[in-house]
Formats: C-alpha cells, sequence, structure tokens
C-alpha cells in the first residue's frame, strides 16, 4: 500500500521521526489501515472464521484509550474503487495474492487473510460508540489528507503515501502509536508516538522543495504504477548517482534507490526544473522551458503527481460539521444513489460492493480459508447478490428483463489466468433449486465468447430485452477469474429509483422472497435475529457440499451463545431489542455452561478443511445478505455481528 519501499526507508532512519506525547487533539484515521493494523498485529484467528468478539472488544479499548487522552477520532473509510481504472491493476494483483494466502492457512502455511465480516463488525463497533465517521465514494488517501491539512491535526495510517502529503499536523505511523500504554498523570494522560513531516525530511536533505516529493513517489511507483518509460529513466539516474558516489563521500556505499532520487530532486529548486531535466535526459528537447512535451514522460510524470495536490475546502469537513459532502466533485457513487441511499453510503451503512456494482459494474469478492479445490465459496451466495446487482442496473419495471438465477461451470484457460465467461442458465426463478447451487449447478450452459465491449465502467443500461450484467472476479482453483453474472430483477420489481418510496412490508417481502423463507416460518424467533436465521436456511439448501446436522447445531448455539453473552455483560444495553423479559438467572447459567465448552485460541488445533469450506460459504451468504438488506433500507434489522 503506498510508495514502494518508502515506509521501509524513512522507518529505517530515526532522524526522520519526532517523538511526541500525543494527546487533546482531534485524529483522522485511516479507517481500513486501522482494522487491518488491531486484527493482524494482536494474533486474532484467521484459520476459524474470524475473532469478531475479540477484534471488537481490542477496538472498543482502542477508542477508550484516545478517549482518556482527550483525542477525537474521525474515521475516514474506503468505498468503491476508483473509477478511473489506474489502481485496478493493483488490486487485482492483491486479490490473487491473498486466493494463494488462504490456501496457505488452509494448509498449515504461513499467510494473511482478514476475515470477511472485518470491515461489518468494525462500522458496528464505531457506530455502537459514537465514533464520527464517513465513507467516501472511493479510495480515501486524497480525502483524508485533505481533512487533516484542513483541520491542521495529524493522521494515523500504515500508508506510506502520506510520507509524500504535505501535511502541517504531520503522520503518525501505527507502528508507533503506543496507545495499549498510556503514559501521565490522570489527568493528563497521553500516547506516546512518532510524528513525520515532509518538513523535517526536507530539512536533511539540504532544504528540499517538498513540492518535489510526489515526483520521488511516482518514480518510485505507488498503488496506481509508473508511467512507460520511467524504468529507462531511473536506469539513468541510477548510473548518474553511482558514478557520483550518490554525493555520500569515498568509502559510503551507494544510496538506496530511494535515497538517490532524493539526493537528485535535492538539486532542483522547482518541480519545472526537476521535468525540464527528465525531458532533456529521455532526448524530449523540444520541452525546454516547459513542463514536459504533450505526451513525453515529464508530462505523464507531472500528470501522475496531481494525486498528491491537496485542496481546501475539504467535502470531509464539511460532513463532519454536519453538512454534505462531495456536492458536484468525486460523487460517481452515491451521487447515482437516491438521497436515502447516499446518506447511508456515506455513514458506511451502504457496503462498497454496491458502489462498484453500479458505478463499475464489477465486484471483487473476498477470499476466504476454505478448500480450493472446490468451487468459491461465494458462489453459494451467488443469488443474493444478484437480486443486488438487479435492483442497482433494472431502472423501472418498463425495462425489466427476466433474470435468470444458477451456477456456471467455468472454463479454465492454459496459464492459470483470468478468464472472461457470459453465463447462460436455464430459467429457474429467483430460487433456483437444488440445480442451482454454487459454481457447478446442473442444467448450465456456458457461451465462453463473452464480449469486451460489456467490460466494467459503463454504466448504461442496456437495451430492453438484453441481460444485464456485473463482473464478479472469484477463485477458480487457486487463481483469480473473472465472470459475468447476471442482474436479475425481482418479481415485486423493486428497482433502485423507487426504494426510497416503497413501503417497509414490501422491502422485507422482497429481502425474504431472494432468501425463499416465510416471512411466517420466523414468527417465532426474535427480530433482530431473524436475518442470521433466514440467512442460515438459504445456505442450508445452496451449499455445496450439503451442510451436516452438527453443522447447523454450531450455528445455533453460537448464536444462543452470543445473544446471552451480550445480555449478561455490563453495558450490553447497546445491544438489547424488544423481546420479553429475559430470566437473568438462567442466562447466566446457560452462558457460563457455554462458555466452558468454548475453545480458547491457545488451545485451537489445525483447521479442518471441510468444516471450514462450509462455514465460509455460511459467512459468504450472510454478507452478501447484509449487502441486499442495506440496499432495501433495513425492512429487518442487523444482527450484532461481534457474537
Amino acid at each position: 500500500m503506498g510508495v514502494h519501499g518508502l515506509t521501509t526507508f524513512v522507518e529505517g532512519n530515526r532522524h526522520f521521526l519526532q517523538d511526541v506525547k500525543f494527546r487533546d487533539s482531534r485524529l483522522v484515521i485511516d479507517g481500513c489501515s486501522l482494522y487491518f493494523r488491531l486484527y493482524f498485529s494482536h494474533g486474532l484467528d484467521q484459520l476459524h472464521g474470524g475473532d469478531y468478539d475479540a477484534f471488537a472488544s481490542l477496538l472498543t479499548q482502542f477508542l477508550t484509550a484516545l478517549a482518556t487522552c482527550n483525542i477525537q477520532p474521525y474515521v475516514v473509510l474506503d468505498g468503491g474503487m476508483d473509477p478511473s481504472n489506474k489502481k485496478f491493476d493493483t488490486l487485482r494483483q492483491r486479490l490473487q495474492s491473498k486466493i494463494k494466502e488462504a490456501d496457505n492457512l488452509s494448509h498449515g502455511r504461513n499467510g494473511s487473510v482478514l476475515p470477511i465480516l472485518t470491515r461489518d463488525v468494525f462500522i458496528q463497533v464505531l457506530i455502537q460508540s459514537g465514533v464520527p465517521l464517513i465513507q467516501c465514494p472511493a479510495e480515501a488517501d486524497w480525502e483524508i489528507a485533505c481533512l487533516a491539512q484542513e483541520w491542521k491535526c495529524p493522521v494515523l495510517t500504515n500508508d506510506s503515501d502520506f510520507y509524500i502529503f504535505d501535511l502541517p499536523g504531520g503522520y503518525l505511523p501505527f507502528r508507533f502509536f503506543q496507545w495499549t500504554n498510556l503514559n501521565g498523570k490522570a489527568s493528563q494522560r497521553y500516547i506516546l508516538a512518532r510524528c513525520y513531516t515532509t518538513a523535517g525530511l526536507c530539512r536533511l536533505f539540504g532544504g528540499m522543495n517538498p513540492e518535489l516529493l510526489p515526483l520521488c513517489a511516482v518514480l518510485t511507483g505507488n498503488d496506481y504504477g509508473t508511467p512507460k518509460d520511467t524504468e529507462t529513466l531511473l536506469s539513468l539516474l541510477d548510473a548518474s548517482l553511482l558514478r557520483r558516489g550518490g554525493g555520500r563521500g569515498k568509502g559510503r556505499s551507494p544510496p538506496s534507490r530511494i535515497e538517490g532520487l532524493l539526493l537528485w530532486l535535492s538539486s532542483f529548486k522547482t518541480v519545472a526544473e526537476a521535468l525540464e531535466e527528465v525531458s532533456s535526459l529521455m532526448g524530449e528537447e523540444a520541452c525546454k522551458g516547459k513542463r514536459g512535451q504533450k505526451g513525453g514522460l515529464a508530462s505523464r510524470l507531472l500528470a501522475c503527481m496531481q494525486e498528491y495536490h491537496i485542496k481546501a475546502p475539504s467535502s470531509v469537513a464539511r460532513w463532519f460539521s454536519g453538512g454534505k459532502a462531495f456536492q458536484g466533485g468525486q460523487t460517481s457513487g452515491p451521487a447515482q444513489l437516491p438521497e436515502c441511499l447516499s446518506t447511508a453510503a456515506l455513514q458506511g451503512r451502504l457496503p462498497p460492493l454496491v458502489l462498484d456494482a453500479l458505478v463499475m459494474r464489477r465486484v471483487l469478492l473476498i477470499p476466504q480459508v476454505e478448500n480450493s479445490k472446490l468451487a468459491s465459496s461465494h458462489c453459494s451466495s451467488r443469488a443474493i447478490r444478484q437480486a443486488v446487482y438487479g435492483i442497482l442496473l433494472h431502472r423501472s419495471q418498463g425495462n425489466v428483463t427476466e433474470g435468470r438465477v444458477g451456477g456456471t461451470q467455468p472454463m479454465k484457460g492454459p496459464g492459470g489466468e483470468i478468464q472472461d465467461m457470459r453465463m447462460q442458465e436455464n430459467r429457474q426463478g429467483m430460487r433456483g433449486g437444488r440445480g442451482g447451487r454454487g459454481c457447478g449447478g446442473r442444467g448450465q450452459s456456458i457461451n465462453a465468447a463473452f464480449s469486451k465491449e460489456q467490460a466494467a465502467g459503463s454504466s448504461t443500461v442496456q437495451a430492453q430485452g438484453a441481460p444485464i450484467s456485473v463482473e464478479e472476479y472469484d477463485r477458480l482453483d487457486l487463481n483469480l477469474k473473472k465472470m459475468e453474472v447476471e442482474a436479475v430483477p425481482l418479481r415485486n420489481h423493486v428497482h433502485l429509483a423507487g426504494l426510497g418510496q416503497a413501503p417497509a412490508a414490501v422491502r422485507l417481502g422482497a429481502l425474504l422472497q431472494v432468501l425463499g423463507v416465510n416471512q411466517s416460518a420466523l414468527v417465532s424467533v426474535p427480530f433482530h435475529l431473524q436475518l442470521p436465521v433466514a440467512v442460515t436456511g438459504f445456505w442450508f439448501r445452496e451449499a455445496t457440499p450439503t451442510p451436516s446436522q452438527p453443522q447447523v447445531q454450531a450455528l445455533v448455539v453460537g448464536m444462543v451463545y452470543g445473544e446471552v453473552f451480550l445480555n449478561t455483560q455490563l453495558g450490553a444495553i447497546h445491544y438489547q431489542h424488544t423481546v420479553p423479559q429475559p430470566n437473568w438467572a438462567l442466562e447466566h447459567k446457560v452462558c457460563a455452561g457455554l462458555d466452558r465448552q468454548r475453545v480458547r485460541p491457545g488451545e485451537r488445533r489445525g483447521v479442518d478443511i471441510g468444516m471450514a469450506h462450509s462455514f465460509s460459504q455460511w459467512q459468504a451468504c450472510l454478507w452478501s445478505a447484509l449487502c441486499l438488506n442495506q440496499l432495501l433500507l433495513l425492512p429487518l434489522p442487523e444482527p450484532h455481528l461481534s457474537w
């Protein structure tokens, strides 16, 4: 994440960072960095579906530490994918890497895979704790930088792009943010941290102009890649620096590439001078005195540098002050949603999948620890996502096409490359039956001649009668595959434009229709548990292989334990619902008995791959159902996910 090698370079040079006693301040937090950091740096389980309760407790402790030091957090989350597609290759490579790491974990090898519901748990805890947050339409880095600059407060993140942004309050790397060990007197507690500023770095490079740092980032390489011919330029610069010894004196080894670039850039007063030198080295003589000839490397570098150009005022600051964010700016996602859903998206109550499907016609599915010899766990929940796509992309009843739900049997290509496919399935209605389960259901055929003109990014609804589809990127064996999945309209014709006016009963009917559950079957289930119970029924019908009775019983016991545990905890008022007054003594007894049966983290053994695959399918179904429920404006309450 960020600029290649920059974190190693800065953190390996102690004088670039200043010790601070952090307290009494606003703090802008990169939300995605926070939940990754908390989960992976505290040894939480990745093999058995996720330690969501331990993660929620850890996050609560983190927020309590901030409050103790009078630090006000403002959390900013990534939303959908960058509509420019500049980062898509990087995202695809990361997804392929996570598929391999999930397989490594399933075989007892090293790997790192974030459990699928971690982000949802994170947002639930923030909302319950009253922490201000916003989910941006796309990547959040630029918005975080703009907010921090306007407020002149630091940023807490793990992203090395923030070594480039010129922020007056600086950047606090998570690695040095010692929130678990508070210091100071009771009324003046503080967190020991280390703060980086571009001014400090530039001072150590002879007072270098900080406006040159983005050029260093672009030349070094970041998540957006590097312009064509950059390697040629770097080869020329490397040779020049080696001849000069990198400015380090006799007998010293040549500097790292980043240090060499900073030394080279420190010899220029302005960006224009540096780009003129680039043009000269590359033989682009026509651009003397200009910022790069049109189409030349210098002009492409300048364009890439704009990613680090901070503008004021900040839309996010306006949001946190009670106004509206992203008015007429980077609004491609929320701007296409009705106001009620647009607000939900900004509040973090509508997942990135919705924005990606609507704007990009493309969705990246999160890898899980499962049996890689079987179909992806996400195949069991495809019908739910097809309903999501149908609501988003079928604009009105007038141009609704008949939907087809079911699975596919993907075609493998040589070398494991991503495949393009078009689903052509038997018309089965929304439930599809057992033949529609998974990626390999019966009664299906595939036309592999997928049209390239249907690539993601097009938001134009196709002509009436033509199928509307979304690209899904998912696992096929150990490779990333691309599949065209058809958007299926619901029988009651619920569509995006009419969601805000649709009665709750209609929206609930649409949700239960997709999950294949009659409302009467849920009458005896507490209202706040109806969604996970309905999902469990859907999973039992759609999972491959069919879940065993002990697996179903394990899920039910897990739900019961989660409920009684929360009811017996101090502060459980957050989680109380309108249900009959419980028998507290009996609940305590049940909770204690179940707690004795719980396997502790230190007692866990290797993963049962068959069991893991089945429960990964259940989590995939719940993940997709949460998305559908949020899109339908919560006809059922969300369950407390950190059972």
